[in-house]
């Protein structure tokens, strides 16, 4: 009987350290930034967003250049204009001011909305190819390179390049388009 319980207790005490055996160990950092700045979808994402606060920025451009102008004629006819005239172009110039401050908070809100909403976009894209790959790889878990508190990480367990190689070939068998030019870290793999 003490030789059952014995067994028993030594069973007991073996199943987590067999559990634990069993599970993946290994660990590998992703560099999410060079993912999103790399990847096609990601530089689609930064055109989009770029192209989008240029045109911003040109329609601010036209407003400054208005008030620039309508500054000019008030100093330039000042003397010769009558006292309603002048009082309406100071106030169309109080108005345009205006206009252009609440354009860049709009502008400014517009971009940040646009901005997360690409991000987001896109992590719903990316998760998936970096559980697959964590799968296949038959990792514990996979870390933010530089968001998680890591200060040191081995190249050995950076996963980057492949993520950007299958989320490009994702996103190229999605789209049905050839992507311009693979990163040359991306190629290695």
């Amino acid at each position: 009987m003490k030789k059952l319980l014995i067994t028993l207790a030594a069973t007991a005490l073996a199943l987590p350290v067999f559990a634990q055996a069993t599970a993946p160990g290994r660990l590998a950092v992703i560099d999410v930034q060079r993912v999103l700045n790399t990847s096609v979808a990601g530089k689609a994402a930064q055109d989009k967003l770029k192209k989008m606060q240029e045109d911003k920025l040109a329609r601010a451009n036209k407003i400054q250049e208005d008030m620039k102008a309508l500054d000019t004629e008030i100093n330039t006819k000042k003397l010769s204009l009558s006292e309603d005239k002048l009082a309406d172009l100071q106030k169309q110039l109080s108005d345009k001011q205006l206009a252009l401050q609440r354009f860049g908070q709009d502008a400014d809100k517009e971009l940040g909305e646009s901005r997360d909403k690409e991000l987001l976009a896109l992590e719903g894209k990316i998760k998936p190819v970096i559980d697959q790959i964590g799968k296949e790889m038959g990792l514990a878990a996979i870390f933010n390179k530089f968001e998680s508190g890591l200060v040191y990480a081995s190249d050995a367990i950076d996963i980057t390049d492949a993520v950007i190689k299958r989320f490009n070939d994702a996103t190229v068998a999605e789209s049905g388009t050839q992507p311009a030019a693979q990163p040359a870290a991306a190629k290695k793999q």
